[in-house]
């Protein structure tokens, strides 16, 4: 069993958010001793769960619905697999986006190292868009599509 302050201080989150988790009824058998809450496997389990959903942009509201569908047991299986999915499927889109972003960086990074070196950006000009070294043309079209 863990106290509050040791469970803030694992996931790195302000103990009112603990409080605020608590209070919207997501550790709904979190035990108490002389109403000191008491986090076991289980809240940690679910804390990790949370805090998944969190950064896969799903609402408090919607993380709720979770917790309430895994109260209510293996009948809500199909719904729950469904949930994960649609996140993983949102995570995997967002993901994309970012790879987008960050070959660009890539691209540009490259591209000022090599018009450093030239005193110009005249050759690296002509290389682009076909003409340019491998692994640098692969982050181009990727930052280009």
């Amino acid at each position: 069993m863990y106290t509050i302050g040791e469970v803030s201080e694992m996931f790195g989150l302000p103990i009112s958010t603990l409080r605020y988790y608590d209070k919207q009824g997501l550790f709904p058998n979190m035990e108490r001793v002389s109403g000191i809450r008491k986090f076991g496997d289980t809240e940690i389990e679910a804390l990790r769960v949370i805090e998944c959903l969190k950064k896969a942009g799903m609402e408090i509201k919607d993380i709720r619905q979770f917790m309430d569908w895994c109260a209510e047991g293996p009948s809500t299986y199909p719904q729950r697999k469904a949930m994960f999915e649609e996140r993983k499927a949102h995570m995997e889109a967002e993901i994309a986006h970012m790879n987008r972003a960050l070959d660009m960086l890539k691209f540009k990074c490259w591209y000022y190292e090599q018009a450093i070196q030239d005193g110009s950006e005249d050759r690296l000009k002509a290389l682009i868009p076909d003409h340019l070294p491998e692994g640098i043309q692969k982050a181009y079209e990727n930052a280009h599509s």
